[in-house]
Order: C-alpha cells, then sequence, then structure tokens
C-alpha cells in the first residue's frame, strides 16, 4: 500500500512541478496616455456626453439614422454575434454544474458455446429458471457526471466567454457608432452635391447669356467666330458637370438607402443646412476619457481580459481533473421485472483523478497559442488606444486649419464675383476681350464650388470627431 501511495505523490510531483515552468503573467511595453491633445484645454468637458439627436439636430438627418439603427445589416450581424457570445456564456455556465441525462437501452447478448459467459448462464439457475442465452438486457434510470474544478479550468473559461459577451456588446456599439457617422457623413455629401447643382445650374445661365451676347455681337462685326466657340466650349463643359453632379446625387441617395437596408427611394433633406453655423471649438475631453467612451477601445480591452483567462485555462488543463460519474435505475434482463420496485433497482459510482500524460505537447502547445493570443490582444488593444488619440488629435487640427482656409475663401469668393462683373460690363465697353470674361466666370464657379465643398468638410470632420471622442452609440 506504502508502494502505491509513493507512486501517487510521485505522479503529483511530476505534473504540478512541470506546470510551475508555465508563467501566466505576460505584458507587453506600452506608453501612458498624454495628458491632452496638443494645445487643447485638459478639462473633461467633452462632446462624446452628448447624445446623437441633440448634437445633429436635423430632424431630416435624425429620421434617417433612427431608420438605420432599425433596419441596417451590417448592425443586425452585430446583434447575432452578441446572441451567439451569449450562448457561449451559457454553455461555460453549464459546464460547472453536473450533467443529468436519462437513458433506456435495450441489449440482447448471445454468448457462444465455448465461452466463460455461456457456461456460467447455462450452470445458473434464477428463480427455479436458467438464465437464457440470448440474454436480454434493459436499462431505464439517469446517469450523472461531474468535472471538479479543482484548479479553476471552468471557472476561468466562464470568465473568458462572459468577458467576450461583453466585447459583442461594445463592437455592436461600434458598429452602432460608425452607422451614425457614416449615415451623417453621406447626409452632407447629399446636400453638398445639393447646393454643388444649383451652383452649376446658375452658372449656366450665365454662361448661356455670355453666349447669346456673343452670337449677337459676332452678328454686328464686334466679335469673331473663335470667341463664339469658346463661349459655347465652356457652356458644353458646365452641361457636362451637371450631368455628373446629378449622378453623384443618385449614387449618393442609394449609399444612404443602402446603409439603411431599403431600396432606392429619394432622400428628404434640407440643403441649406449645409451652411449652419459650427462651434469653433469642439469640447475634446481629455485623452484618458476615450477609455470610457471609445467602444472599440472598450471591446479591444474585453478582448484582453478575455484572453489573460484563456492563458489561465490552457495552464490548468496539465493538472490532473477530478470526475465523478453515476448511473441509477431500473435494470433487468426480463422486461416483465424491470420495474419491479425495489428488486430491479441498481446504481454505480465512480470518481477519480485523470491526468495527462503522452499528450502533454499537444497541451504545451495549445498553452503557448494562449499566451501568443493573449500578447496579440495586448498589441490591438495598445493600437487601438493610439489610433483613438490619433484621431481625435487629427480631428481637432483638421477643424482650426478648415474654419481658417473657409475665411479665406469667402474673401476670394466675393472678390471673384466682382469680377465677373466687372468683365462682363469691360466687355460690353469693348475694354476687356472675351478671354477675360471666360475666365473671370471658370474662376468665380470653381471658387464657389470650393466654398461648398469646404462647407462640407467642415461637418464632415465635426462627425468624424463626435464619432473619435467616443459618441453616437449612446
Amino acid at each position: 500500500m506504502k508502494k502505491y501511495k509513493t507512486v501517487y505523490v510521485l505522479f503529483l510531483i511530476l505534473i504540478l512541478g512541470s506546470c510551475k515552468t508555465m508563467k501566466t503573467d505576460i505584458s507587453a511595453k506600452h506608453k501612458p496616455l498624454p495628458e491632452k491633445y496638443g494645445t487643447a484645454q485638459g478639462d473633461t468637458t467633452t462632446v462624446a456626453r452628448i447624445d446623437w439627436k441633440e448634437f445633429f439636430a436635423d430632424d431630416y438627418l435624425i429620421q434617417l439614422i433612427d431608420t438605420a439603427l432599425a433596419n441596417n445589416l451590417d448592425l443586425q450581424m452585430a446583434l447575432q454575434r452578441i446572441e451567439a457570445a451569449r450562448s457561449g456564456l451559457r454553455f461555460a455556465n453549464g459546464e460547472l454544474f453536473p450533467k443529468i441525462e436519462g437513458s433506456f437501452t435495450a441489449a440482447t447478448t448471445k454468448y457462444a458455446k465455448y465461452t466463460e459467459g455461456f457456461a456460467g448462464n447455462s450452470t445458473t439457475e434464477f428463480e427455479g429458471r436458467t438464465i437464457p442465452n440470448p440474454v436480454q438486457d434493459y436499462f431505464a434510470g439517469l446517469t450523472a457526471t461531474w468535472e471538479i474544478d479543482i484548479w479553476g479550468k471552468l471557472r476561468n473559461s466562464r470568465k473568458a466567454a462572459l468577458s467576450r459577451y461583453l466585447a459583442s456588446i461594445e463592437g455592436k456599439n461600434f458598429v452602432v457608432s460608425n452607422l451614425v457617422a457614416d449615415i451623417a457623413a453621406s447626409y452632407y455629401d447629399l446636400l453638398a452635391l445639393d447646393n454643388e447643382l444649383d451652383i452649376v445650374r446658375q452658372t449656366l445661365r450665365k454662361q448661356q447669356e455670355a453666349f447669346e451676347v456673343v452670337e449677337l455681337q459676332k452678328e454686328v462685326g464686334k466679335a469673331n467666330e473663335l470667341a463664339v466657340q469658346q463661349f459655347l466650349a465652356q457652356l458644353l463643359n458646365t452641361r457636362a458637370h451637371e450631368k455628373e453632379t446629378l449622378q453623384q446625387i443618385v449614387e449618393t441617395e442609394n449609399k444612404i438607402n443602402f446603409l439603411m437596408g431599403r431600396f432606392p427611394q429619394p432622400i428628404p433633406r434640407e440643403k441649406r443646412s449645409l451652411f449652419k453655423e459650427l462651434p469653433r471649438q469642439i469640447a475634446s475631453g481629455v485623452p484618458a476619457q476615450l477609455l470610457a467612451y471609445r467602444p472599440d477601445i472598450r471591446e479591444a480591452e474585453l478582448e484582453l481580459r478575455a484572453s489573460k483567462f484563456d492563458v489561465k485555462t490552457a495552464k490548468a488543463a496539465f493538472f490532473p481533473s477530478l470526475a465523478i460519474e453515476a448511473t441509477g435505475g431500473y435494470q433487468a434482463f426480463d422486461s416483465k421485472f424491470l420495474f419491479r420496485s425495489p428488486t430491479s433497482i441498481g446504481y454505480s459510482a465512480i470518481g477519480g483523478l485523470v491526468a495527462p500524460l503522452i499528450n502533454r505537447k499537444a497541451l504545451k502547445a495549445e498553452f503557448h497559442n494562449a499566451k501568443a493570443q493573449q500578447l496579440t490582444a495586448m498589441y490591438q488593444y495598445q493600437k487601438t488606444v493610439l489610433n483613438g488619440y490619433m484621431e481625435v488629435a487629427n480631428g481637432l487640427s483638421n477643424l482650426r486649419n478648415l474654419q481658417e482656409t473657409k475665411e479665406i475663401k469667402e474673401q476670394q469668393n466675393q472678390v471673384l464675383e466682382n469680377a465677373i462683373e466687372a468683365s462682363a460690363e469691360f466687355y460690353r465697353m469693348a475694354k476687356a476681350d472675351y478671354l477675360e470674361v471666360l475666365m473671370a466666370q471658370q474662376n468665380s464657379l470653381q471658387a464657389q464650388l470650393e466654398l461648398i465643398a469646404l462647407n462640407k468638410r467642415q461637418q464632415l470632420a465635426t462627425v468624424s470627431i463626435y464619432k473619435a471622442l467616443g459618441g453616437g452609440w449612446q
């Protein structure tokens, strides 16, 4: 007996001693977040706390976003990923408790003549008769198995499943944040195209009038055919621009409809909303708030937490597992005796430790794979945090520069508007040639389109910084 105890002790020492070399404390170097974004104020006020309906304050846009949140296909898939993660958590919870199964079996065994079973049954009498050959075996009862989680393997597996479930929720929130931003960005694209179309059509009318004037001047000998052809070429070019803009409007409307999960239909909007007043400064808060408000960072953090539990689970697989199995129910070799209580009731119970020996290389490979996955999750978390900070820093700088550029472009646009009127007047007075008129018209059109583009870029930059700070999903 002492001999067997010694073997058991050595067996456990071998297993437990080899596991001490497998460390689960893994870390990767990372830089702490700066206290503020460049020269921005370091207070904790942030637009990320503002509900997206209040932030955008456009009834048409709010209606579009509401419809998208109900029907968007990417969001529906994200919701199903949450359901899958919830099922994984339920499974992990179930592994902690005994498994009880009901069963009914019927078996037939015929023993060959020259076998131990045949010899034993043929000479054995039970209640006045010999055991038949073939012999039947009927069973109706319950079977229970339970792995006692003495090393925390199942508990760590459950914690990993819980972290992934919570990560899937944050993943859904990130999809919502992106969806809100994408709808808003496409909406402002559409408003910009509407205003661009207006400018192009206004320019077309002016160019048509100028073309008609040149034709009249040619008839009276004040202009030549070359001037007529130049004005016509400019007119045709602007008409082509009009058609291209109409096509872009159709494609942008269809993009919004796609994000809303529906087939193409007109998008209601108010084009003057493109020029609504924007705050000169966006409250950005401090970088540390990104950890709380950005769902992609929260998701990466939870995935990292899950990977840590995976490593602990992989290490626990090296330790002996304690399993208990019990069976109880009615059993008889004849069905008419099956439910005779209590004489037909039988049970069995067994418990034991099972430890891996031969397949330890496979377990080591699984452990090292879990460690590699944890390091990957660490780097992914750091990358997500760094990317979030960069997006905010770039967005704040972009907003400042766009505001300054817009002020300059507004001045330029006014100057070129005056230049058109002056060139047309000088042309009628024969103090300017037609090339100067053409150049003034072309420059003015380009400046007006650039001003519209700047307004659009400002709106898009505001949407981007709102999303970058973690807004849009609350």
